[in-house]
């Protein structure tokens, strides 16, 4: 989507445009939630946010599942922290796991909840963290999926929009821990960012 002249002139600097509005992003968030609701309707659901990146995403879903039929003692909440990207603006490739949920998965339906699918190496990591952990069942959901430079096919049970192949930030996700705080996703000017 282009900004109109009004947000143009207020985009933060280094930010060319909105790609998703909070708009966007909450009728897809809800979306989602109500498939997931769906699914899991006989079911309690350990919702796994993945930080940092994650964070808004998990907190929206969480509360759009609850608007969405399901009661408030079907949810849990935990998150895991892992890093992929350092200060690039391109993943490395190397998954390591910074902090690991403070639930157990055994015997539980583990719902793994992602910023952006890239390259596909953190999602499959944490797929293989969490099944050898003896969950009931495993699935995750991803805001955005990012299919152009897959390098791992791995699968994505819910997925909301399909992101352009650009970087984006905000809405959790960041360049160098910036940007994370803005209420849409955009697309950077390339200087910020170019090596």
């Amino acid at each position: 989507m282009n900004p109109t002249e009004f947000e143009a002139a207020t985009l933060p600097e280094g930010v060319a445009e909105v790609v998703f509005d909070a708009e966007a992003i909450g009728a897809t968030t809800d979306r989602l939630a109500a498939r997931i609701a769906t699914d899991y309707r006989d079911r309690k659901v350990l919702v796994v946010g993945v930080l940092k990146g994650a964070l808004f995403f998990t907190a929206d879903l969480a509360r759009a599942l609850q608007r969405a039929g399901m009661a408030p003692d079907q949810i849990t909440l935990d998150f895991i922290a892992v890093s992929s990207y350092g200060n690039a603006h391109r993943s490395s490739g190397e998954v390591r796991l910074l902090k690991d949920t403070s639930e157990s998965v055994e015997g539980r339906h583990v719902l793994i909840v992602e910023d952006i699918v890239d390259n596909g190496h953190t999602l499959h990591y944490l797929r293989a963290v969490f099944g050898g952990r003896g969950p009931a069942s495993l699935a995750a959901c991803a805001l955005l999926d990012k299919p152009y430079h897959r390098c791992v096919e791995v699968p994505v049970e819910y997925v909301g929009l399909e992101a352009p192949d650009e970087f984006v930030v905000g809405y959790g996700l960041d360049y160098q821990e910036s940007y994370r705080h803005l209420p849409y996703l955009a697309r950077l000017h390339p200087w910020v960012y170019r090596d």
